[in-house]
């Protein structure tokens, strides 16, 4: 079959995802801007959140780390001044705080210094996205002559119950009641339909989907599946027997001895399995690490588990570790995951840009990006606006002692301009501090630098059905070697107005994982190697490998992706998750010594918010992060 008619075949050809792009802005098909507001884009006067049907949420195509969002930041990166496009023009504004960053920490932290400092404090939000809310992005879709909604990034509320005070007063005093989802999702819409694996043929020789995966007993599940015999014996044994692979070891030492030792390393070195068993682990720890299990630890493994309960890992019944602790169902998750969370946060900040009043409305809300930079509000929010340079304006000394204001350069459609505020606090990636302000310490820029986040796509696809996963009795699909190692149908979660697909001929988002590995190099580097591999794919890539893997996995149950998918979007995260330790790499640092706390120290009027300073990629986190760096610039 010619590539052709292959692309024809797949529905390629189909207008769903042209985009165009101007200046950096998405705009899509069918009027999402129309020709006027594109001309007004095109102008000196750059305001494209202005225009009439601007709402990057129903953008679909490539989102995320999308194109336009890191055209300066790169420039940066690669040796460029922030002034080569010439001096920044002052703009004349004067706040009481900056913020750098739109996401969850950002909103959070301009929330916490209003409350602080009353609410006649003057706030700027700068955001070098389209939209605001950060890895919390909004994904929206019509299909079936419906919106499905889905998340672009942070999916949920996880574990509420170990919420600080702090983020968890926050969550509630937007009007979030977390215990709601015991009744808004919907924990039976499923409970008949398991999960499958599907072995691809680059990687195990054919292309086979098997049903039962975890309910059918080992042997007689593997006994499908295109493995060498082997193999098979080897799987089904370390998952059924219960030896004690650590003979002679305390508990507490076979834990130091887990953490030192990678899953791949215990798998074939302590639990003997033959190294062809290991294709069928490699890809487990995909969403939770961003790396193979040839890069994160035994015991990293055994402690995490998996959110969607979709594979366990085998080989420590036998070790006497301890009892799991209890966690909280994975079921605290909005329609469009926590950008439902920035949205109740916008609201909180500025009103009239987010029309309703509790969590049930916030759901279908339309945001009026127009009202969210407002001449004259107190809080405002600047879509599209990348900050190059922020320093210190008139400090005496090198570490901002004695400055009375900070200057905030950024780039906003082809301009260079500034503003200027009492305090700034950076919720941007640490990852690009370093740049944005050269003045640090090179001991804290190290630190910063040190944080390398994690690559990873989220990609939704809007199905005018989803029969064939009910012909098949499956709600998720576990692909070891697949170009997305993940298929789910999406969360079942109700609110309000808002209720999702029950039936199966009722349209469907589903959600797909990527994780772009290079095992066998260490885990900073395996990142530094995906999020190059990542911005150089261009998104037909990723929709010939969707509707690709989709006919595949899903074509013996009459699946068709030219005639099924209603909209695909690619959540491209070339920075993702925030760094966390691993223990296989990194030294057991002393608590003054971790990069992530010497990176978020104060620097004079500036500080550091985001979940990169706690090393942990929660919501919880970032918002913890956002109250301790508001304290700082308050305290200075």
């Amino acid at each position: 079959m010619s590539e052709e008619k292959k692309d024809r075949d797949l529905g390629m050809g189909r207008a769903i995802t042209r985009r165009y792009f101007l200046n950096g802005v998405a705009v899509g098909v069918g009027g999402l801007l129309g020709a006027e507001s594109l001309l007004a884009a095109a102008l000196d006067d750059f305001a494209p959140e202005k225009a009439a049907g601007y709402y990057p949420p129903a953008l679909m195509g490539m989102r995320g780390n999308h194109d336009g969002t890191f055209t300066f930041a790169h420039r940066l990166r690669d040796g460029g001044s922030w002034e080569t496009d010439g001096a920044a023009a002052k703009t004349g504004e004067s706040y009481d705080l900056v913020v750098v960053g739109g996401g969850i920490s950002g909103l959070a932290a301009a929330y916490f210094y209003r409350k602080s400092a009353g609410r006649d404090a003057r706030i700027l939000i700068l955001d070098n996205h389209d939209d605001f809310g950060g890895h919390a992005k909004r994904n929206e879709f019509r299909a079936g002559n419906r919106m499905v909604l889905s998340y672009g990034g942070t999916q949920s509320i996880e574990s509420p119950g170990k919420y600080s005070d702090v983020a968890r007063s926050l969550i509630r005093e937007i009007g979030i009641e977390t215990e709601r989802f015991y009744k808004d999702y919907d924990r039976t819409l499923y409970a008949k339909l398991g999960t499958g694996a599907f072995f691809d043929k680059e990687t195990f020789g054919e292309d086979r989907l098997i049903a039962g995966m975890n309910a059918t007993p080992w042997p007689e599940f593997l006994a499908k599946a295109p493995l060498s015999d082997v193999a098979r014996r080897e799987i089904a044994r370390v998952y059924t027997e219960k030896v004690d692979y650590l003979p002679g070891l305390s508990r507490e030492e076979k834990r130091a001895r887990l953490a030192k030792i990678s899953y791949a390393d215990y798998l074939t070195n302590f639990c003997r399995v033959h190294p062809e068993t290991l294709p069928f682990f490699q890809t487990f720890p995909h969403d939770l690490y961003g790396v193979g299990i040839d890069a994160v630890s035994a015991l990293g493994c055994f402690e995490s588990g998996d959110d969607y309960e979709s594979f366990t890992y085998p080989g420590f019944d036998g070790l006497d570790l301890g009892e799991h602790e209890k966690e909280e169902p994975y079921i605290f998750h909005f329609p469009d995951g926590n950008a439902s969370v920035a949205r109740l946060l916008v609201r909180a900040l500025i009103p009239v840009a987010m029309p309703g009043k509790s969590m049930d409305d916030v759901v279908t809300a339309r945001a009026d990006y127009s009202k969210l930079d407002a001449d004259g509000a107190a809080v405002r929010i600047r879509l599209n606006s990348t900050v190059v340079h922020v320093q210190h304006a008139g400090a005496s000394d090198g570490a901002g002692a004695g400055a009375k204001t900070v200057e905030i350069a950024y780039m906003r459609g082809k301009k260079l301009q500034s503003v200027k505020a009492k305090n700034c606090i950076l919720a941007c990636y640490n990852g690009m501090i370093p740049y944005l302000c050269p003045e640090l310490p090179q001991k804290q820029k190290e630190a910063l630098s040190y944080l390398v986040k994690t690559p990873l796509v989220y990609t939704h696809v809007a199905l005018r059905n989803w029969t064939s996963f009910a012909k098949l009795g499956l709600h998720q699909i576990v692909a070891p070697g697949g170009y997305h190692t993940y298929t789910a149908l999406d969360f079942p979660v109700s609110i309000g107005e808002y209720a999702c697909p029950r039936t199966p001929e009722e349209p469907m988002v589903l959600f797909m994982l990527r994780t772009p590995c290079n095992p066998g190099l260490p885990m900073r580097d395996q990142y530094r190697m995906g999020r190059i591999e990542l911005m150089n794919t261009p998104f037909s890539k990723f929709e010939q490998n969707i509707r690709d893997q989709l006919g595949r996995m899903l074509g013996g149950a009459g699946f068709d992706p030219a005639r099924d998918i209603e909209g695909i979007t690619v959540n491209r995260w070339a920075h993702g998750y925030a760094y966390s330790p691993n223990s296989l790499f990194d030294p057991d640092w002393k608590e003054e010594e971790k990069p992530w706390v010497i990176g978020r120290k104060p620097f004079g009027k500036i500080a550091i918010a985001n979940s990169d300073a706690g090393a942990n990629a929660y919501t919880n986190e970032a918002i913890d992060q956002a109250w301790r760096a508001v304290g700082e610039v308050l305290k200075a």
